[in-house]
């Protein structure tokens, strides 16, 4: 039998994979099978096949995985993720919709989520920003205040958060990620650029998910480019309350087991709702997820 070797998967390649061993070396992977199952993030067991491939045999145990999913199908896209990083902007306006629908897919994965605030040097839109950040700010989510053309400011704001820490970059175009991401790790793309050509991989694309190593051991960052849209279809009702934490307190008072928080009487959230100790926009969120989810599967 082949000896196996573990490591960790910094790239997936449609059929095959990247996969860093010890040493930094990186073996192009193929799956046994059919089957497509791993994600970028995920630690992994492979057997070597000459001396730059291999066959990707088992992943081992993941702390999470995230997926997107839309009507037609789910996709899973990073594993093994302790922190969100969610990169808006001041100009142009960003989606509430989206940002709280990340918020919520980071929650009901047990991810921490941080929210960046780019492009702070555009001062005439920044009361317009931070109100509209309000809600999120209330919830205890971070929102850090950068300007990612201004390497200074990133590396004191941001690199301190990521060190030993893997953490998944997010953001719709025209919010300055890739800028962000040029400042973080110029090195490590620089890096990999050269390993996806020794590799065969071709040239870095905006939609493939990618790891990076931060210099001097700063963590790990996962960029996933092509982020318009957080679909949450694949989450169970259950998964999609534990992505709104404001909630919890609030349904140990609904009068049933069961309660969809839409419309019973008796409902925790709806009186907590009506308090004004939930805000609405969170609430109608919820109903939106919620009704996609019952439609999707009565469909």
């Amino acid at each position: 039998m082949t000896d196996r070797l573990q490591g960790r998967v910094i790239a997936a390649h449609g059929r095959h994979y990247s996969v860093e061993i010890e040493g930094g070396v990186l073996i192009k992977c193929f799956p046994r099978g059919k089957k497509n199952d791993a994600a970028v993030g995920d630690y992994v067991s492979i057997s070597r096949q000459g001396q730059d491939e291999g066959a990707l045999e088992a992943i081992l145990d993941r702390k999470n995985l995230l997926f997107r999913s839309d009507e037609s199908r789910s996709k899973q896209f990073a594993a093994n993720v302790d922190q969100l990083l969610i990169v808006i902007a001041v100009e142009p306006p960003f989606s509430d919709d989206l940002l709280g629908r990340s918020l919520a897919g980071a929650w009901s994965a047990g991810i921490d989520p941080v929210i960046l605030l780019n492009k702070v040097d555009l001062t005439a839109g920044m009361p317009v920003a931070q109100e509209r950040l309000a809600p999120f700010r209330s919830l205890g989510v971070p929102i850090i205040e950068i300007c990612a053309r201004d390497p200074a400011s990133v590396r004191e704001n941001v690199l301190p958060l990521l060190k030993d820490k893997t953490s998944l970059l997010l953001g719709q175009s025209a919010m300055g990620k890739s800028t962000l991401l040029n400042t973080l790790a110029p090195l490590a793309q620089a890096a990999t650029r050269e390993h996806s050509v020794a590799l065969g991989a071709g040239r870095h694309t905006t939609t493939s998910t990618r790891l990076y190593h931060l210099p001097e051991g700063g963590g790990d960052l996962i960029d996933s480019p092509g982020f318009q849209g957080f679909g949450l279809l694949h989450l169970s009702r259950e998964e999609i309350e534990r992505g709104f934490p404001e909630f919890s307190e609030h349904r140990e008072h609904c009068r049933f087991y069961n309660c969809t928080h839409q419309h019973e009487p008796g409902c925790g959230i709806l009186a907590a709702l009506a308090r004004q100790e939930i805000h609405p926009a969170r609430h109608a969120l919820y109903v939106r997820l919620v009704q996609a989810k019952d439609d999707h599967e009565s469909f």
